[in-house]
């Protein structure tokens, strides 16, 4: 039986016996980490084996998360990187320097745990988490960026003591877990910061800021706010998007934090992992254009936090019709997203193509009662076809509105 088969059954079986929350959502979630506790303890303990830094918050975490990997990838330390969710692959979640874990580890690894597996039923990320924790500390990895899946006091990669700890910014995205204010969703996201460990702040206001200060000063941690990125990272930096400069900015604060703490990261090093961070980090799905003529940009943003400045900078583009190709899960609270969207544009509804993508018609109703107009189509690809059918070579389409939406329509290399 081959390698690839293998993996293929292995997946078909993680998908199928874990609960998956990109498929079923809240009953896959679990509010504590005592699963992930024990499969660490299983295992003896990988989150201690390798150093860290620790990255939530709403949005820009993955950005954030791969051009810090790419920085120490540069920079000449082996480098770890876990990230959620993928866009192709399930080894995408966890690279070495770039490089996805090998399908024949996944495999030996599932093999390996599933009586633990039926002892413990964890969720897919709660094994996910493990995973990656072992593999990064068989391979010896001197680093391993390590992206928070969802809020941070609970989250499963909580059982890590990083460097540092990153929390991009507070938007409103998963209330019905995290809570229904600033405050609320902050305290969670807070509960990543560790005693005597300095945090990196990407974004505050009014409600979240005394959150982290008064979780700071229990901790006693040293509290860093991002300042601009000099010109020479906004510049080099490879992923376009306006929104990157929040992002960059928290990564230079990372990086000078880091730099305090004795890692050796060079400026010119620094550039060349901002050129090359898609080579060497795997990212994709940030303002990614797929093609010119007409223009068609692709983003994974999918809440209002991370939506408003991808809109603006799309809408800002010189246009004669804009088209958006636009679907989301159907957990999403749609009333925060649908006003942002211009009415004067043409829309393609569709459904990305997992469980909990909202049907395409019904996503077309309540578009329609926000004066958004358009058709449904039956998948994404589908909906892309017409809306590049539709345009001329002076119009630009858009597609999201979910990360699923653009994992089935940007290029897997």
């Amino acid at each position: 039986m081959s390698s690839s088969k293998t993996y293929s059954e292995t997946l078909d079986y993680l998908f199928s016996r874990l609960p998956v929350y990109q498929h079923i959502g809240k009953a896959a979630y679990k509010a504590d980490l005592n699963n992930t506790v024990a499969l660490c303890a299983a295992l003896g303990n990988p989150e201690n084996g390798f150093k860290s830094i620790h990255v939530a918050g709403t949005n820009g975490k993955g950005s954030t998360s791969s051009a810090l990997a790419a920085i120490f990838t540069a920079s000449g330390y082996k480098t770890g990187l876990y990230t959620s969710p993928h866009l192709f692959d399930f080894r995408e979640r966890i690279r070495i320097d770039g490089v996805m874990i090998p399908e024949q580890y996944v495999v030996d690894f599932t093999e390996k745990m599933k009586p633990l597996i039926a002892e413990l039923n964890p969720s897919f990320f709660e094994l996910t988490v493990a995973m990656a924790f072992q593999w990064f500390t068989e391979q010896k990895v001197e680093i391993a960026i390590v992206e928070v899946g969802m809020g941070g006091r609970l989250d499963s990669t909580n059982v890590v003591t990083p460097e540092l700890s990153v929390i991009t910014n507070i938007g409103f995205d998963h209330m019905d877990f995290l809570g229904d204010t600033k405050t609320k969703i902050a305290a969670e996201k807070a509960g990543i910061i560790k005693l005597g460990v300095p945090v990196v702040i990407g974004e505050w206001d009014d409600e979240t800021k005394p959150v982290f200060e008064i979780k700071a000063g229990v901790e006693n941690s040293k509290l860093i706010k991002a300042i601009e990125a000099p010109a020479a990272w906004i510049n080099s930096f490879a992923l376009k998007g306006d929104y990157q400069r929040k992002n960059l900015a928290t990564v230079y604060a990372s990086v000078q934090a880091m730099r305090d703490l004795g890692w050796a990261l060079a400026d010119d090093k620094i550039i060349n992992a901002l050129e090359n961070v898609k080579l060497l980090s795997g990212i994709k799905g940030r303002w990614d254009i797929l093609r010119t003529q007409p223009l068609v940009i692709a983003d994974v943003a999918h809440n209002d936090h991370g939506l408003i400045p991808v809109l603006k900078q799309f809408m800002a583009l010189p246009h004669h019709q804009m088209h958006f190709v636009l679907g989301v899960v159907n957990d999403k609270d749609l009333s925060k997203i649908l006003p942002l969207f211009p009415k004067e544009a043409k829309y393609y509804f569709c459904k990305p193509n997992i469980m909990r993508g909202l049907d395409s018609g019904v996503l077309q109703e309540r578009a329609t009662v926000n004066g958004l107009l358009g058709q449904a189509w039956s998948s994404v690809k589908e909906a892309l076809q017409a809306a590049i059918s539709a345009a001329d070579a002076e119009d630009i389409v858009f597609v999201g509105g979910s990360t699923f939406v653009v994992a089935e329509v940007v290029d897997e290399d």
